[in-house]
């Protein structure tokens, strides 16, 4: 696998290290819990996040968004009727409102029972989470709300005050997080754009044009894709879905690797089947539902054929 350490990653060299090394040593992509592993418990939350690491997840991926009183906390749909008791925005409670909300009221396990409707859990703040983690484990924060200005300026107070800003990079489907970023945080660790990323692949795939990205980038988007393709005439447009597009293929891993330290990482891995493909094109790391599903794709990949 290709070396993580890059020039953007020299702060964290000392703290991740040990991760990124095994990674490389055992030639798997390094394991990232999405929204602290979804599929394991209930999202976003502290159990969650103690769930992932207990399964030896090597990246968290936590949804941020902020108070009324300019909290940021963990949660990710844009009504708390989604997953919680209750309704409205998480923007419209204060956090002493939000502490009053079943985070775990919404979750459903395999057996079809909701065990957490009797035993409820609380919205985390990103305080909490940041004393829970530990300082090695690299954790990438998605910004779920508008304005995202809002969400990020909240959220550098917390990264100030709890000296986490090595520990953390942000990922926005919203390009102008990434805007926003370089102009107020330019310290701060960011992905590229989703937008650059899917129009990188789309290219190559459509026009056989390869876009490399800058050096050191961090791009994230799923293996595959549902697809909207849409063709103009003169007197209107046609479209039609592609499902599902394939957007990680070797030719697109081949283009995004002529860039020095460039980092993969391949979303919706949630079978034994998508993770061989993802380790097979070389992705640095892939993100997960259930952490705990893990060591059976480790297991499936390793058998005579896989």
């Amino acid at each position: 696998m290709r070396s993580f350490m890059t020039g953007s990653l020299l702060v964290l060299l000392a703290l991740q290290g040990c991760a990124w090394q095994q990674a490389e040593a055992r030639r798997a992509p390094l394991v990232v819990a999405h929204r602290a592993g979804t599929g394991d418990a209930p999202e976003n939350t502290l159990l969650a996040i103690r769930r992932a690491l207990w399964n030896g997840s090597d990246a968290l991926w936590l949804s941020v968004q902020v108070t009324a009183n300019c909290v940021p906390v963990l949660y990710r749909p844009t009504d708390l009727s989604a997953l919680t008791d209750t309704t409205g925005s998480v923007a419209s409670r204060t956090l002493t409102q939000l502490s009053r909300v079943n985070a775990g009221y919404g979750f459903k396990d395999a057996d079809g029972h909701y065990p957490y409707r009797a035993s409820a859990l609380e919205v985390p703040t990103l305080a909490q989470a940041l004393r829970v983690i530990p300082t090695n484990i690299p954790i990438f924060l998605d910004i779920k709300a508008q304005p995202v200005a809002a969400v990020i300026d909240a959220v550098a107070v917390e990264l100030d005050r709890s000296d986490a800003w090595s520990r953390v990079r942000f990922y926005s489907t919203e390009p102008e997080a990434s805007d926003f970023l370089a102009r107020h945080y330019p310290h701060a660790q960011v992905f590229e754009s989703r937008d650059v990323t899917r129009n990188r692949l789309v290219e190559l795939a459509l026009g056989g044009r390869c876009t490399p990205p800058a050096a050191g980038a961090w791009m994230g988007i799923e293996l595959d894709r549902e697809l909207t393709v849409t063709e103009q005439f003169t007197l209107g447009s046609s479209s039609y879905q592609v499902k599902p597009a394939r957007l990680w293929t070797p030719q697109a891993m081949a283009c995004v690797r002529q860039a020095v330290g460039t980092n993969v990482v391949m979303f919706g891995i949630n079978s034994a089947a998508a993770y061989r493909t993802a380790q097979e094109l070389g992705a640095d790391a892939v993100m997960v539902d259930s952490p705990a599903s893990v060591p059976a794709y480790r297991r499936a990949e390793a058998q005579p054929g896989g």
